[in-house]
């Protein structure tokens, strides 16, 4: 090997296609290995959290003002939050005897990322009230119209609502803007 180049020359052996087929299909193993590993994490993750939900009451099983919210680690369940700062909200007013089995499909939707949307979605809340019960969906960008689009008809489609239910859209800069004016108002007796 006089030429410093000698050792890069190409090798007739035809070695190389086998090598290559070799990486490839070392790396759709790999691939297939990571795939298993997240679906399993996944499944632990669905089965972990179907044992305490069902333990837990349902919604249409308490009485009086509750709230129960469902968001995702290290999202917490208030407008200020970063991850909610710039969201909304989809919200349904149900009358009463809904809100458990909706609860529980929504909740299912959003473990088996039914949405569709990547991490746009933040949470969940169930309010039970005494006239109706509320549930809305929270997600991180309000102004992606197309998104929130998608959330709204993938929750009419999970909570199998009818054509004509009333959804509201609220961005959680109004819900601030409202809770202050309420508790900035001045009432004197």
């Amino acid at each position: 090997m006089n030429n410093k180049f000698d050792a890069l020359k190409d090798d007739d052996s035809g070695d190389h296609d086998q090598n290559e087929e070799n990486s490839t299909q070392k790396d759709g193993e790999k691939e297939k290995s990571e795939r298993d590993k997240s679906q399993s994490s996944s499944k632990r993750k669905v089965e972990q959290f179907w044992r305490f939900y069902s333990h837990m009451v349902r919604p249409g099983d308490l009485t009086g003002h509750s709230d129960f919210h469902l968001f995702k680690e290290g999202i917490k369940p208030m407008w200020e939050d970063d991850a909610n700062k710039n969201g909304g909200k989809w919200i349904i007013r149900l009358r009463k005897g809904l809100a458990s089995r909706c609860w529980e499909n929504l909740i299912l939707a959003m473990l088996g990322e039914q949405f569709m949307v990547g991490e746009e979605i933040c949470g969940a809340v169930v309010s039970v009230r005494f006239q109706e019960d509320i549930i809305s969906i929270w997600n991180k960008t309000a102004s992606d119209q197309a998104t929130t689009a998608r959330i709204r008809d993938t929750l009419r489609r999970v909570l199998n609502l009818p054509p004509n239910t009333i959804m509201e859209y609220k961005t959680h800069t109004d819900s601030i803007k409202d809770n202050s004016s309420f508790r900035n108002t001045k009432i004197t007796l």
